[in-house]
C-alpha cells in the first residue's frame, strides 16, 4: 500500500482497454485500502481477469460488461 494503511476485503469494478473494446468487469474480489481506496488483487484474481480478457478478444464489441464471479465459475 502506498499510504501504509490497512486493507479490507471487498469487490470493485475493473475497466480495461482491450484493443478497440472497453471491457468492464464487475464484482471483482479485491483488497481495498481503508484510507486511500487503493485496490490490490490476489494472483488468483489477476489470473481470472487475464482469462476473461483472453476470452473477450474472441468476440470483440465496443463495450463488454462481465460479472467476474459468473465468468470464472
Amino acid at each position: 500500500m502506498t499510504c501504509g494503511a490497512s486493507t479490507a476485503p471487498g469487490t470493485t469494478t475493473d475497466v480495461t482497454d482491450v484493443q478497440s473494446c472497453l471491457l468492464v468487469v464487475r464484482n471483482v474480489p479485491c483488497h481495498k485500502c481503508t484510507e486511500c481506496n487503493e485496490i490490490i488483487y490476489t494472483g488468483v484474481v489477476i489470473s481470472g481477469l487475464e482469462t476473461i480478457v483472453a476470452s473477450i478478444k474472441q468476440s470483440m464489441n465496443e463495450i463488454a460488461v462481465i460479472d467476474f464471479v459468473k465468468a470464472v465459475a
